[in-house]
């Protein structure tokens, strides 16, 4: 999976985007609705990316801080001008990216600069998965040789 170019790993899955004036409480609806833990926020001009609001910021920024989700735009405590990966870049260096910068969510961005989907930490786990699977079967395979 790392191999995997990251439109390949995020085709045929859903994503959210809200426009900036949304209120927190629109959008975490829609983020819980869904079962997704990121929104991207895109310009209403011209739907570029400009930043991405995750659970953490929700819990962080509004929760923990007492604003009010009932006024509070997304705008407001959005992660501006997100680090972005091609699709047609590696997965493995998506992961990378997301290590060094310590998160956990990445926005793909077509080269217009608008999101077509959003890569997380825990697509890792597919392949770790995967990984356990294969270690699993060879030992079952060893333990009947032996």
């Amino acid at each position: 999976m790392p191999n995997r170019a990251v439109i390949k790993v995020i085709e045929n899955r859903d994503f959210i985007i809200s426009t900036p004036e949304k209120s927190v409480r629109a959008v975490a609806s829609h983020m819980q609705s869904l079962g997704l833990g990121a929104v991207l926020v895109v310009s209403p001009k011209d739907g570029s990316l400009i930043g991405i609001c995750t659970e953490r910021d929700l819990a962080f920024k509004v929760i923990a801080a007492g604003l009010d989700a009932n006024t509070t735009s997304v705008e407001a405590i959005m992660t501006p001008d997100p680090d972005v990966v091609g699709p047609e870049k590696l997965f493995g260096h998506a992961l990378h990216q997301m290590y060094e910068g310590g998160y956990r969510h990445m926005p793909v961005v077509a080269p217009n600069g608008k999101p077509i989907g959003l890569v997380s930490a825990g697509d890792a786990l597919g392949l770790e998965i995967f990984r356990f699977g294969n270690e699993l079967a060879q030992r079952e395979t060893l333990a009947e040789i032996l």
